[in-house]
């Protein structure tokens, strides 16, 4: 039963206490209008997590759906394209009655980028949305374009009056990633962007930072005295930082061809990574105190040299993989043969801060590797062995501390065990902690924790203006110096770890790559 709290207006419910968070947070009257409906990321992602948090109970009775695409649709045809997309992607199970009170709340759209009487139709079904559907001139607006197409976008966005806030109302606008391709792309990108949105409006997605392993980082640290005393230069050797994928990249040239490994992982996904494995603790989760930590380490954050010795890049050959004879990227269609964009990256920093002065990370992506993980392993330094010779520890690695973000989320620790038997003989052995054995319920995706951030108006999981330009600065000298090689990438066969020129990075200073 439940208690009765006596306050000065009478009965008050103690389950409403902004401080209580047995019940999640549900968005108020709003909408989501998205832009590019009919890319892979709308159908594989946003429509599914928009019904799974419907199916959650996570959004309002009169939630709307907007899509906007350059098709000749009505509203139901978009309905139909939204029923297929989360019957073959959601993560909860269909629903009947969820679906008929989400699919009330559809609207389609047709037009161009560079149609302005497109745009005055959405603008008017959003007011058509504020009387029927009861959103009180709350909507979000969803980029799922190419970053080409977002200055019209905006524009037109500024143009309709769409971007206009009047009084307690929100306009946010939702960016994917690439942030620019560089420093000086991504500062005037930021400003197109904050010349119609306030940068308190702007939500830049990192699908890396909405998934629960992520954030686990965080609590790990800083929920258990176990951690904190060696989480530092004094116990750790170095940090690796992987994110490796299987796949390949046919049919991507378009996006991917002149862009790279590099600045499609590194800039955002690896180095926000490192910011959350670095940074200090908060003096609490909000928002701003988060992303003042992440901010600190990454102005700490540098490139170490010579690069030629501390970075290192490679582009697949075609190999076997899986059982599977693939291509290696200059056979990929719409590929240039004598193409230099590496699908592998690897470079080295320092962060200039007393708790990890003299601590390299690693950080390392690539396409068509051994597997798809991606991890973060803390490698400690070994200890003395004092009591020990060297053929009681010959099979004895160093202490690691490896948080899976993908697949198969979960943490494990490598240490030292003497193996069974008169002899004294110590052997690697691991413990695991698996988010899927250790938990009843289904880690949510990432795009459903983020959207209703976006909805709720919660920023602390999205990089804002300083954070992306920081990343910038600090890959750009890698970058540049990568362009001036007359020698392309160095080749790697499909199914391996990488270019030899990786392990050659590592092994300078006697150290080696982490087999995931």
């Amino acid at each position: 039963m439940a208690t009765r709290t006596m306050g000065d207006g009478g009965w008050t419910n103690p389950l409403r206490d902004p401080r209580d968070k047995r019940l999640p947070r549900i968005a108020g009257p709003c909408s989501l209008v998205i832009f590019g409906v009919t890319g892979d990321l709308a159908r594989k992602k946003l429509m599914p997590a928009i019904y799974d948090l419907a199916n959650r109970g996570l959004l309002p009775p009169g939630f709307a759906l907007t899509g906007f695409a350059r098709r000749d649709w009505d509203s139901q045809d978009f309905g139909q394209i939204v029923y297929e997309a989360v019957k073959q992607h959601a993560r909860t199970p269909f629903r009947q009655n969820v679906w008929d009170r989400l699919a009330e709340g559809f609207r389609f759209v047709s037009g161009s980028f560079d149609d302005d009487d497109a745009f005055d139709q959405l603008a008017q079904t959003v007011q058509e949305l504020d009387r029927d559907r009861g959103t009180t001139g709350n909507h979000a607006f969803y980029l799922s374009i190419p970053p080409g197409a977002f200055p019209v976008v905006l524009k037109q966005l500024a143009r309709s009056g769409l971007a206009q806030q009047e009084g307690e109302q929100w306009r946010r606008v939702v960016i994917e990633k690439p942030f620019g391709h560089d420093l000086k792309s991504a500062i005037e990108l930021n400003e197109i962007v904050n010349d119609v949105f306030p940068e308190d409006s702007v939500f830049r997605i990192d699908h890396y930072l909405g998934k629960e392993t992520v954030q686990n980082i965080l609590a790990l640290r800083f929920a258990n005295q176990l951690f904190e005393p060696i989480w530092n230069s004094h116990y750790v050797d170095h940090v690796q930082i992987t994110m490796a994928e299987d796949i390949g990249l046919g049919g991507r040239a378009g996006y991917y061809d002149g862009i790279g490994a590099a600045r499609d992982v590194i800039q955002n996904h690896l180095l926000q990574l490192l910011a959350f494995t670095a940074m200090e603790e908060p003096t609490s989760f909000s928002s701003d105190e988060l992303r003042s930590e992440k901010i600190k380490v990454l102005n700490a954050t540098k490139l170490v040299g010579p690069l030629e010795e501390t970075t290192a890049r490679g582009q697949y050959t075609g190999g076997w993989q899986g059982g599977e004879l693939v291509r290696g990227l200059k056979e990929e269609e719409g590929f240039d043969p004598n193409s230099k964009t590496e699908t592998f990256a690897a470079i080295t920093t320092e962060i200039d801060t007393r708790r990890w002065a003299g601590v390299p990370f690693y950080l390392r992506t690539g396409k068509r590797l051994g597997r798809r993980v991606t991890e973060i392993a803390v490698i400690f330094k070994r200890a003395p062995h004092l009591p020990f010779d060297a053929t009681m520890t010959e099979e004895l690695g160093q202490n690691a501390f490896v948080i899976r973000v993908q697949p198969d989320e979960g943490v494990t620790m490598r240490f030292g065990s003497k193996v069974p038997g008169s002899q004294m003989e110590v052997r690697d052995v691991t413990m695991d902690f698996g988010y899927g054995t250790a938990f009843t319920e289904v880690s949510p995706e990432a795009y459903e924790r983020l959207i209703l951030d976006v909805l709720l108006g919660e920023p602390s999981l999205f990089p804002v203006n300083q954070e992306v330009e920081r990343s910038w600065e600090i890959l750009d000298p890698a970058i540049e110096f990568w362009s001036k090689q007359e020698k392309g990438p160095d080749p790697y066969p499909a199914g391996s770890w990488g270019p030899e020129s990786a392990n050659a990075m590592l092994a300078r200073t006697g150290r080696t790559w982490r087999r995931p």
